[in-house]
């Protein structure tokens, strides 16, 4: 017979929480929470990346404080067994990744086991289990930074991947929390279609789902969710967007490498449409990226697309989660750094699709969204993902 299991799943990149701890975090901890009080789950999973933030060194301790928050509020009571895997050793280069991941289990949901990586078996869950700071030799988490001959013309950065493995009510899952790496040019982007990065993303994600599928133990079904740092094509938008304009390169003297282009309205004074810098994309329409939740766009976003013979994505019917203002005044605006795209996202095997319930008896069985779209959540709105699992008691 069938059982159901609510579950939450929640990717967030939390980079930008913690220089200015006040005045995002409180708000921040609120919409996670309103989330959960809506959708009452029974066990949630939360990945974050980027724990610590840019001046993580600094910052490490109000990280610490931020997933202890988490863990004693009001809000996790009813969840009386608990699964924290922090990565907070900046020191160890080799391997630190920045990332994080929290799972609570509700009181009424009895029957749930986690993998045992060493001895390759699984371990019924009891009570509360935490760490913080280096991972290595725990035997639940499996955790990986990319290796640095991976992209040798890039800088090597704080990005790879942890799994874990869980049994809820008989059925298996592989969750995985994930950070691949971004655009570091936007200029560069510009130059082809895929960009440089995309390849590089491309080549991180096979990598990621070869690991999880390999011979080591048995392939289960699996939820990759994390920040992917997807980006729209950029060179194939931006000939969209500025098909009436003029253009001009301004170069350095050095070498006479670009350094920015603009894109001037042809028919308009020669008015600015789009001004494009290794760290500037100024859209003077910006409202287009929120528009109807930016539909318009999706035909850009191509990254995943490349992987639908084994992982599918729910509709994606919010705006790109990314990047958003740190303005706490502007919480719907994007900054002018890049151009706006879905980089938070949450990916599902087949077989793990095959699981969820989409008999619809009382609203919305399956809800892929943003949390605190009129929040400032920082430069990433956090993505969430909850459904009913369905399950088997035998």
């Amino acid at each position: 017979m069938d059982t159901f299991t609510n579950v939450l799943l929640v990717t967030a990149n939390v980079g930008s929480l913690f220089n200015n701890v006040g005045e995002i975090q409180n708000g921040w901890l609120e919409e996670l929470y309103k989330t959960i009080r809506k959708h009452k789950p029974q066990f949630i999973a939360l990945h974050f990346q980027e724990v610590g933030g840019k001046d993580y060194m600094v910052n490490m301790d109000k990280a610490e404080d931020f997933f202890s928050n988490i863990e004693s509020s009001e809000e996790m009571k009813e969840f009386d067994r608990t699964c924290i895997y922090v990565d907070t050793q900046f020191q160890a280069e080799d391997s630190f990744t920045a990332l994080g991941s929290m799972y609570f289990i509700h009181k009424t949901l009895k029957n749930i086991c986690q993998y045992d990586f060493n001895v390759k078996d699984f371990k019924a869950v009891v009570g509360q289990t935490k760490y913080v700071g280096s991972l290595d030799g725990v035997a639940t988490v499996e955790k990986e930074k990319f290796p640095k001959n991976f992209w040798p013309d890039f800088k090597w950065s704080r990005k790879g991947y942890m799994r874990t493995r869980w049994i809820i009510h008989n059925q298996g899952l592989d969750l995985v929390n994930i950070h691949l790496f971004h655009d570091a040019s936007n200029l560069v982007a510009l130059n082809s279609s895929p960009s440089i990065y995309s390849a590089n993303r491309k080549n991180a994600l096979k990598y990621i789902i070869d690991r999880i599928l390999d011979s080591r133990c048995a392939a289960m079904p699996f939820f990759l969710f994390g920040d992917f740092n997807f980006r729209l094509d950029t060179r194939t938008l931006v000939q969209c967007l500025t098909i009436e304009a003029d253009v001009v390169k301004d170069v350095k003297d050095s070498n006479y490498e670009v350094e920015r282009i603009t894109f001037e309205e042809r028919d308009n004074d020669h008015q600015m449409l789009l001004q494009i810098e290794e760290k500037l994309f100024e859209y003077v329409h910006q409202a287009v990226f929120r528009e109807d939740n930016g539909r318009a766009l999706l035909k850009y976003d191509k990254e995943v697309t490349l992987f639908h013979d084994v992982i599918r994505e729910e509709d994606i019917t919010f705006p790109p989660s990314y990047p958003y203002s740190e303005d706490h005044c502007k919480p719907r605006q994007y900054m002018n750094t890049r151009c706006p795209a879905w980089c938070d996202r949450i990916l599902m095997s087949h077989t793990a699709n095959d699981f969820i319930n989409r008999r619809d008896y009382d609203g919305e069985s399956v809800v892929y969204n943003t949390i605190g779209p009129n929040v400032c959540m920082g430069d990433h709105k956090p993505v969430f993902l909850s459904f009913s699992l369905k399950t088997n008691n035998h």
